[in-house]
């Protein structure tokens, strides 16, 4: 069997969704299909059961998700574990966060946590949010930096990794002003307003579909473009594109120069936090020493 195929069926288990779970797996719908049904041949039974429209766990499905996860965890500590006996384990710091705030918050946060970080040497990876989540489920990383707020990445991570809040943010909807200096596209507008979403691949799409399942039907949008990276959509923005809901940390000097313009107040906002993950078992002495610091000045 091959461990990738516990990670996969994590993200089917997740997602209940072939095309989503691909997305998140970073590979094509029929390969991740063919993976999925090669877990199920080692395995002896189906995990899922398919139909037309939908996927659902069988009975055996549920049962061996139940164990797989606590031995996918136990592989990936014991890897660590393994390095660091033979005096391989990575003295470097390394940090995986999403893109938005590896432009905007991750440099300031490094400069308020100097004394700190300075303690390894640190390496950041920067990638969508899907991506980080799984270079700190496979151990490549022992932290990831990412906006968290409902249906973000603690229901990936689990109860087996810790959190702080180190910021916040908050998700704010945008529009290039139009010639009256007014928003260009409006919430619940006529005609529907142009929508740019987050793809399934960005944290940021999880948290938007928790505050509203369907945005485009709450305010009358049409969703006409999508991407996991927030930059890509603050640039279509500023270009009149249309409209999106954008990390005030990410989009604040566009605002300040009138390059957007805020749509509504804060009932259409999403007050969001910024953390800070890692797995509950045990890191690098650096990487610990890094964690009891942080914690010990972390928010409430």
């Amino acid at each position: 069997m091959d461990l990738i195929w516990l990670d996969d069926y994590r993200a089917l288990a997740d997602t209940l969704s072939f095309s989503r779970a691909a997305a998140l797996r970073h590979v094509t719908q029929p390969a991740f299909s063919r993976r999925i049904r090669a877990l199920e041949a080692w395995v002896g039974t189906p995990l899922f059961a398919r139909t037309t429209h939908s996927v659902m766990l069988t009975a055996a499905g549920e049962h061996f998700g139940d164990q797989a996860e606590i031995l996918r965890r136990a592989l990936y500590q014991l890897r660590r574990d393994t390095l660091d006996v033979a005096g391989r384990a990575r003295s470097q710091l390394q940090i995986a966060a999403t893109h938005a705030l590896s432009f905007t918050f991750f440099p300031a946060w490094v400069r308020r946590n100097e004394s700190l970080l300075e303690l390894g040497n640190l390496n950041l990876l920067s990638d969508s949010m899907s991506a980080c989540e799984q270079m700190l489920l496979r151990g490549d990383v022992q932290f990831l930096l990412c906006h968290h707020g409902p249906g973000s990445a603690g229901a990936q991570l689990g109860a087996t990794y810790l959190g702080l809040v180190v910021g916040r943010d908050v998700l704010v909807p945008l529009s290039a002003p139009g010639p009256d200096g007014g928003p260009l596209w409006r919430l619940n507008g006529t005609p529907p307003a142009r929508y740019l979403a987050y793809s399934d691949r960005s944290g940021l799409a999880r948290i938007v579909d928790a505050r509203w399942h369907e945005v485009d039907r709450e305010f009358g949008l049409k969703t006409v473009f999508r991407s996991h990276l927030a930059a890509t959509l603050q640039s279509m923005v500023r270009a009149g594109e249309g409209l999106a809901w954008l990390p005030r940390t990410l989009a604040e000097d566009d605002i300040a120069a009138g390059r957007v313009v805020e749509l509504g107040g804060p009932d259409v906002q999403i007050p969001v936090e910024i953390r800070l993950f890692r797995a509950a078992g045990r890191l690098t002495a650096t990487a610990e020493a890094v964690w009891d610091g942080l914690n010990a000045q972390a928010e409430i």
